[in-house]
């Protein structure tokens, strides 16, 4: 079984996605290990660079395995797609590592540890909510992969 790590700068402050990201959690155990890892955001008094530095720093630390940046400036694919590049990289690799950065993105370190990059959308969404719909996507990929009617 795959194990996938979500490394993401935050935590989930609402009781609402909190309940959605343990749905997701219980629906994806039987098809992959799942690990959420929350970086602590930083003081936003500091600079801009200092943040980046040390949440870069922190996340660098998590980084196993094929690890893909959610990045506003990645490839954008659909969910099919999402799903078969997920099956690909599950041919080479036991684990893969999912990054979403803070507010003001990641380090340049981050970026260039990454091998892979991904775009949900051209738009901007907030971290909670990017969160949720992570986890939807990947249930999603996976119920296409095992010929799941969620799907459609």
């Amino acid at each position: 079984m795959i194990t996938i790590n979500l490394v993401c700068v935050g935590n989930l402050k609402e009781k609402f996605s909190k309940d959605e990201e343990q749905e997701y959690l219980k629906r994806l155990s039987a098809f992959c290990k799942l690990n959420i890892i929350e970086i602590k955001e930083q003081n936003k008094l500091e600079s801009v660079d200092a943040i980046l530095s040390r949440e870069g720093q922190d996340i660098l630390r998590k980084l196993k395995g094929y690890c893909i940046l959610c990045d506003i400036n990645g490839k954008e694919v659909d969910s099919v797609q999402f799903a078969k590049d997920l099956e690909k990289l599950s041919q080479n690799t036991s684990c893969i590592t999912f990054v979403v950065g803070g507010s003001f993105g990641v380090s340049d370190e981050v970026r260039e540890k990454c091998q892979g990059r991904i775009s949900f959308s051209k738009m901007t969404f907030p971290h909670n909510l990017f969160r949720i719909m992570f986890l939807e996507q990947l249930y999603r990929a996976f119920t296409i992969l095992n010929g799941k009617t969620y799907h459609k």
